[in-house]
């Protein structure tokens, strides 16, 4: 029966009953107090001792009850408490959860990442590994986005998966593997920033695979071989946004050098085109300096063609900061003294092989902003220079999970 069809004589009565036993309790927080004891109670004085709730209502007896009002409280529900107990994995922090991970066999855990998505942004360290195909199969499957693998072991082996890989960074230099995987793997890429293949035998598949990555930054090919001087010049032709490019002593003649700077895009920051004695001559320096005049870092070490009438021509290179021409034979010490006015912004110098102990504290006089004979070893597009950060860190990032068998 609704409420405001009630007798009124009935719920005064209730009323009644209801303030008598609100008489006979002491209420341990004290708002029941004497004021309270009457029948005809205030609403206003209800509600001012009473606690506060968000679902307060109040209530009416009909019309020709107006003066008699009560309150309505809805007791506020508890939260529910959590049943499980322990911390989520969700609330661990990438440090604690990496060291966690440590222990995890490699196998176990790229099971375990296939069903988190968190675990697939990880970046992952198989350097020196051996057998390591079905591992590399597994991580690569998974979708991770960082990949280091250099001189390890990867036994003949093709990717089995379907569709486009996630890699952005990989490593894969010094390491044993065959240019069949390396082209299974390579051709699932369409991602690649930074990548590094030195000292790898490769194929005109390879590199045609190369070109599928418009946004690569970063290529390291020094000591590469296996591949056609036409095959390279479509993937610079392609890869447009090359930024740094470590093309140094690979196994090329003539046409292959030409592939280089005939190809090349402004793009260019720094460039390692060394150990190419005669196959780099004059005629190739002035296309490369025309094509790339934002050279910053230029190696053209063990260019044995190469004489001081090249100065006038890399002179073009108005922001150039590192030039190495270390064991250009045909490059005289009287020569290199003019450096220092035609290269206003150069701060590091290499020419090692070219000026002997005795001659070279008094070039460093004639050059005193200029550091000479400081890096032995190129760093150009390397994902691990000799000088800067190493231990898992490549291209200045680190890789979270390493493995060591």
């Amino acid at each position: 029966m609704p409420l405001q069809d009630l007798p009124s004589g009935t719920l005064q009565g209730s009323m009644l009953s209801q303030s008598n036993k609100m008489n006979k309790r002491k209420s341990s927080d004290g708002f029941l107090s004497e004021g309270l004891d009457m029948e005809c109670t205030p609403t206003e004085s209800i509600m001012q001792f009473s606690p506060h709730h968000k679902h307060q209502r109040l209530l009416s007896m009909g019309k020709e009850n107006d003066c008699n009002q009560f309150v309505l409280n809805r007791r506020s529900r508890r939260k529910k408490e959590s049943t499980s107990s322990g911390i989520s994995w969700d609330h661990l922090p990438d440090e604690l959860l990496l060291r966690i991970l440590f222990y995890v066999p490699l196998q176990d855990l790229c099971r375990m990442s296939s069903v988190c998505k968190r675990w697939h942004r990880l970046a992952v360290d198989l350097e020196g590994l051996t057998h390591v195909g079905p591992a590399l199969q597994q991580v690569l499957k998974n979708g991770v986005h960082m990949l280091r693998c250099p001189r390890s072991f990867v036994e003949d082996f093709h990717f089995s998966g379907s569709g486009p890989l996630q890699m952005v960074l990989m490593d894969l230099s010094s390491s044993i593997i065959p240019p069949s995987s390396l082209e299974s793997i390579l051709s699932h890429c369409r991602l690649l920033e930074f990548l590094s293949l030195e000292a790898l035998q490769l194929s005109d598949n390879i590199i045609s695979s190369l070109s599928m990555n418009p946004n690569l930054l970063q290529l390291n090919l020094s000591g590469c071989s296996g591949f056609s001087a036409p095959a390279l010049a479509h993937m610079l032709k392609s890869c447009s946004r090359i930024e740094q490019l470590n093309i140094s002593w690979c196994e090329f003649d003539n046409d292959h050098v030409k592939s280089v700077v005939n190809n090349l895009k402004p793009a260019v920051t720094h460039l390692n085109l060394s150990g190419y004695r005669e196959g780099l001559a004059l005629e190739d320096v002035k296309v490369l300096v025309t094509r790339c005049p934002n050279i910053q870092a230029l190696d053209l070490s063990d260019s044995t063609l190469l004489m001081a009438d090249s100065f006038p021509v890399l002179r073009q290179l108005k922001g150039l900061l590192h030039l190495s021409l270390s064991r250009c034979y045909h490059i005289h010490l009287a020569a290199l003294t003019d450096l220092g006015s035609m290269f206003p912004l150069l701060s590091l110098l290499d020419v090692f092989g070219i000026v002997n102990d005795g001659h070279l504290s008094s070039l460093k006089k004639e050059l005193p902003r200029i550091s000479i004979n400081s890096r032995p070893f190129s760093s150009i597009a390397r994902p691990s220079p000799s000088s800067g950060l190493t231990g898992g860190f490549m291209w200045n990032r680190k890789c979270q999970l390493r493995f060591k068998l």
